[in-house]
Formats: structure tokens, C-alpha cells, sequence
């Protein structure tokens, strides 16, 4: 097995990875670039930009990702700055959004948005997480 096929069975259903899909792309339209759904065992790549290559170490993202919510939500526990909801990752030709809820996540890359864009993009995974519980 190569480093970016998926550990085990696919995490996801074909109507839930489809769903999380339809949801990122309703929030952010063109500007996603990619979604991948992760858990503490397994990744899926549930989009990818046409005119993009698929070319990401994606196991290489999840494990820095796990990593660093972990150490962030370690770090900030019980601040004066409320609980975690979400990381933005600034890079020079897009973003990466981290949304996360307890053994699971998501990540999209997007290009570029307002603050606004990325709140409801995250606001429309998180409704989409609840309603899988």
C-alpha cells in the first residue's frame, strides 16, 4: 500500500462523502479546491478541484492536523478565549480550514474568502457532523 491510499475502509459512506461534498461546495462554491474527511484511523478525499492535480500528501496533512488540534486544544483549555472551533492555514495560493469534532474532521482547501465565508463553511460541516450522531 502507498502512502496515500486509505489505511482501511473507506470512513465514510458514498451518500455521506457525496453529502459532505454538496455541503462544503454550497458553502464556499468554486472557491473549494478539495475536501477530505479523516478520523483516527482512515482518510477519504471526498473532492478534488478539476483543474487541480492530485498530487497532496494527504497522510502527511492528517497527521500534522491531529497533531497540531491536539496541542492547540491542549494549550488553550480553560483560556479566556472561549473554546476551539476551527483552524485557517494562510498559504501563498490558497487556505486550509480544520473543523474538527471529537475522533473526527474534516479538511477543505479553498481559495481565497472573507472571514464570513469561512465561519459558514465551517457552521455548515458542524450541522452536518451533529446530524451524524
Amino acid at each position: 500500500m502507498s502512502d496515500e491510499e486509505p489505511m482501511s475502509e473507506k470512513p465514510l459512506t458514498a451518500s455521506r462523502a457525496e453529502k459532505l461534498k454538496t455541503v462544503c461546495r454550497s458553502a464556499v462554491g468554486d472557491s473549494c479546491r478539495s475536501v477530505t474527511y479523516f478520523d483516527a484511523t482512515n482518510y477519504m478525499q471526498v473532492y478534488l478541484r478539476d483543474d487541480l492535480e492530485q498530487d497532496a500528501d494527504l497522510m502527511s496533512f492528517i497527521g500534522h492536523e491531529w497533531h497540531d488540534y491536539k496541542t492547540t486544544t491542549d494549550a488553550y483549555a480553560g483560556s479566556e478565549l472561549g473554546k476551539y472551533r476551527y483552524s485557517i492555514r494562510v498559504f501563498e495560493n490558497g487556505f486550509l480550514v480544520r473543523v474538527g469534532r471529537g475522533d473526527r474532521g474534516v479538511f477543505v482547501t479553498t481559495d481565497g474568502l472573507k472571514l464570513k465565508d469561512f465561519d459558514s463553511l465551517v457552521a455548515a460541516i458542524s450541522e452536518l457532523f451533529e446530524s451524524w450522531e
